[in-house]
């Protein structure tokens, strides 16, 4: 390394030439490779927007100027430049440095960005508050053209206002330019940022707004004029008409283009719209090759990357979706969607053999759940693939469209639960909670076998329902279990029919922590029935009155501790009269940093060791 080891805050980059620039982009590059493929994390996206934020951090003065980035996890580069570089070794682990933007890590990010499609939103707000507070500065949204597929996007710009210290880039990693069009867009750009150009439009108009009568129509006519010579050229006027100076679109490689770009656009008197196409993965074959499945990644060899298309690992997502397409070959009336991860929740397999009844609807959780209710109500029988920290941005349409409706829409909640790596934005801990209080039938099945067996039965049963399962694979100890077939929603797991001392009531992949605090009860002389529920809302008929006889009973759970499964089991047992001991082992704390899965649980009391003392303690 050359210049990145002597970059550690923005302002060592200042005085570095183009070449310089160039070679620090080159080392970059070199750096997430290394480092990503040893702590796993997002490496498409932050290869393909290197020189853009180094462009960024040359031209403008973070932390006074604020850069907000949609989705957060094209920030690495961002994150290096900042004074984070030599915390990359930790990158996505416990006590160690975040996958996204992370206000309480650095002064350099303002905002949160673990969802896609706020930045703009997020932007106006901060640059709104700085004229407010009369504070100098520019905001800068940094948006991926996946998140312009989420309604919030429109929301925001339709509300930009005035504001001339607010600057939108569009990261474009898929529009393909000819080079005709290229370069006349590329010679528009180049004239309309020149700093001539500007004060030349300033002087006009001062000029024409003297003109008595006559100033103000000739103005409006020459902006119709240059409206119509843009949407003749390269199709521009909608950003222009929403409030925006579209500029592009640009070379998001292009070091010095970008530089002059951004030193350039300072001053201009209006929001600024910047089209910058980039190519995702950029400088890494494989992931040039295969953005996608190099989106986000775990550890791997960088020198023998296999195609995880043609060897997907195994996980309950994929086998949801080898089970959903499988049903599908029979069932001509299964549709199914996804928001934007169509690999992430196994539905690759789903478009390839039913391509006309899959949809991904981008970034639009709002609008999938809708459509699905839509669907549902023209007699079809869709399945809503989302991952549960994204499913509750949906959380007005499952009441309103779904619920009220009683519309068959199959909710599939992939990585529900406690989610290792990604951090406080994406820990799916609300889904039990929220979908039972709307009356929604869900069910949590802790292996593979019980999640094809529920799958099955739920796409016969009418109405709204849920079915939950976790990231990543089945274990060992709880493919064992197997599955409780049609007669059960519950497997009470007993011991040696000794009497028991209590019970733990659980459901999910947090079962082997149960049977791991079982075993150490019993060895310490505490025998306890571990109940393992399947369907977790309503509770299972008869539980109530299998558990009154027991003296102690602990409820664990990865969710929410406030309006979860496990206070309204409590609230059945004491309408019922029960007196004895309960105790909620669940999530109290919400920010919940990155760590694995284990380490979480440990950190919330929820492992096996954990859950056995806090029964011995007397609860």
């Amino acid at each position: 390394m050359t210049y990145l080891e002597h970059v550690n805050a923005p302002e060592n980059i200042k005085s570095l030439d183009m070449s310089a620039l160039e070679t620090l982009c080159a080392e970059i590059r070199e750096f997430l490779i290394s480092n990503v493929s040893v702590t796993g994390g997002h490496l498409s996206s932050n290869l393909g927007t290197v020189e853009l934020t180094v462009a960024l951090h040359k031209a403008f003065d973070s932390p006074r100027d604020k850069i907000v980035f949609d989705v957060g996890h094209q920030c690495y580069t961002h994150k290096i430049l900042t004074g984070r570089k030599a915390a990359f070794k930790t990158l996505r682990q416990q006590e160690g440095l975040s996958g996204f933007p992370c206000i309480a890590e650095s002064p350099h990010d303002p905002f949160i960005a673990g969802h896609g499609s706020t930045s703009i939103s997020a932007a106006i707000g901060l640059a709104r508050a700085k004229k407010l507070k009369k504070e100098p500065g520019y905001v800068i949204a940094v948006i991926g053209d996946g998140a312009f597929t989420g309604g919030m996007v429109y929301e925001g710009i339709n509300n930009i206002d005035t504001l001339d210290n607010l600057i939108v880039i569009l990261n474009d990693n898929k529009m393909s330019i000819s080079k005709n069009v290229g370069a006349v867009a590329r010679y528009l750009t180049t004239l309309r940022t020149n700093p001539h150009y500007y004060k030349a439009k300033k002087d006009v108009k001062s000029f024409l707004n003297k003109l008595p009568l006559i100033g103000k129509p000739i103005e409006r006519g020459l902006q119709r004029s240059k409206s119509a010579l843009r949407r003749a050229i390269y199709k521009s006027t909608w950003f222009e008409e929403m409030g925006f100076q579209y500029i592009g679109p640009v070379d998001g490689h292009d070091l010095t283009e970008l530089c002059n770009l951004f030193e350039n656009i300072k001053g201009q008197g209006q929001p600024v719209f910047i089209h910058a196409i980039t190519i995702k993965g950029k400088g890494f074959t494989p992931a040039e090759e295969n953005p996608g499945a190099f989106h986000g990644v775990g550890a791997f060899d960088a020198q023998h990357v296999a195609d995880p298309d043609v060897a997907p690992a195994e996980s309950f997502s994929a086998e949801f979706g080898k089970k959903l397409s499988f049903l599908a070959n029979t069932k001509k009336d299964i549709c199914a969607i996804t928001a934007a991860m169509k690999y992430g929740t196994g539905l690759n397999y789903f478009s390839k053999r039913h391509r006309e009844r899959f949809f991904d609807v981008g970034m639009a959780e709002q609008h999938a759940v809708t459509f699905a209710a839509g669907l549902a109500r023209g007699g079809l029988r869709p399945v809503v693939c989302i991952y549960s920290t994204f499913l509750q941005r949906s959380f007005d349409q499952i009441i309103h469209d779904v619920v009220l409706q009683r519309a068959n829409v199959f909710l599939a909640v992939d990585r529900a639960g406690l989610v290792p790596g990604d951090g406080e934005t994406h820990q799916g801990i609300y889904d039990a909670a929220y979908l039972s209080q709307q009356g929604v039938p869900v069910y949590s099945p802790c292996n593979y076998a019980e999640l094809r067996y529920w799958m099955e039965k739920l796409l016969e049963l009418e109405g709204p329902k849920a079915l939950r399962y976790p990231r990543g694979e089945e274990t060992a100890a709880l493919s064992k279990l197997g599955c409780s077939g049609a007669d059960y929603d519950r497997i009470p797991l007993k011991l040696k029919n000794q009497k028991a001392a209590g019970a733990i009531v659980v459901y999910g992949a947090l079962t082997e922590e149960a049977l791991s605090a079982q075993q150490l009860l019993e060895e310490a002389g505490f025998p306890v029935v571990v109940f393992k529920l399947t369907r977790i809302y309503p509770l299972p008929a008869g539980l109530c009155e299998e558990l009154m006889d027991f003296s102690r009973i602990l409820f664990a759970e990865e969710g929410i501790e406030e309006g979860g499964i496990a206070q309204q089991l409590a609230s059945a047992l004491l309408e019922r009269g029960y007196s004895g001991r309960f105790h909620i082992a669940a999530v109290r704390n919400r920010n919940l940093d990155h760590a694995s899965t284990a380490e979480l649980r440990a950190r919330l009391g929820l492992d096996g060791k954990s859950l056995a003392k806090q029964w011995k303690e007397g609860l």
